[in-house]
């Protein structure tokens, strides 16, 4: 049992969890958890945590995490206003790393924007990646330049019903020709992604809040668990006052 728990415990430590969130308090009570080793936030997010002013809100997070990196999104579906937004954003601070679609809505892919702001030394982070083909166009147009990300929205893909270990495993592959592009398993659904993105030598996992706190439980004893479980059913019930 010992020997499964410190297995667990050295792959997840092979991945650097990133906290995926857009509620300053939360950002903050992580930042002081030597666990968490950078940021990333999304319009959606940001939206859900009832943010009005993006700027005032990047700008108030980053005054405070300034030595890891944050990851903050365009949102313009023009690509020549995302150039004017990226370049806007990556002047916030050097830590930061601005999010970039593979495509727009109209699915035209950014490549060439992709490749404009990286030879220009932005660092970036290319989200919402779902195919082979996608992360193999992202990791040619980032090329060797500044260091860079690619976010593969692996718990997405297994939303469709796809193992996404064959996918990630390959896109780790792709990203390996170059030193400077680190590979993002994004939308995780589960603590057991987290083990399965060390295994393979994925980069970086993105994780949410809710997920972040059943870290405790990496390695934990079944037998113990099975024990917590049976006692939880039995003091819900006599809490409820359930009698037949």
């Amino acid at each position: 049992m010992a020997g499964s728990a410190t297995h667990l415990s050295s792959a997840m430590l092979k991945v650097k969890i990133f906290a995926d969130g857009a509620n300053k308090a939360d950002m903050l009570r992580l930042y002081a958890d030597p666990r968490i080793r950078g940021f990333t936030t999304n319009p959606t997010l940001m939206r859900s945590a009832g943010i009005t002013d993006y700027a005032a809100f990047a700008h108030d997070v980053l005054a405070s995490i300034r030595d890891r990196p944050i990851s903050f999104e365009v949102f313009s579906d023009e690509f020549d206003e995302m150039e004017r937004q990226a370049l806007k954003i990556a002047s916030w601070g050097a830590n930061v790393f601005v999010k970039i679609p593979v495509t727009n809505t109209k699915s035209e892919p950014s490549y060439g924007l992709i490749r404009r702001l990286a030879e220009r030394g932005v660092q970036l982070n290319v989200t919402a990646i779902m195919t082979l083909t996608q992360v193999r166009e992202v990791s040619a147009a980032l090329g060797n330049h500044a260091p860079s990300n690619v976010s593969v929205f692996a718990g997405r893909i297994a939303d469709t019903g796809r193992d996404p270990v064959p996918i990630m495993s390959e896109a780790v592959e792709m990203c390996r020709r170059h030193t400077n592009q680190e590979l993002i398993w994004a939308s995780p659904r589960e603590l057991l992604n987290i083990v399965q993105a060390g295994e393979i030598g994925c980069h970086i996992i993105t994780v949410t809040s809710d997920i972040l706190k059943k870290l405790p439980l990496i390695g934990k004893s079944l037998d113990e668990y099975s024990l917590d479980t049976v006692k939880m059913f039995y003091t819900d019930a006599a809490a409820a006052g359930f009698r037949l």
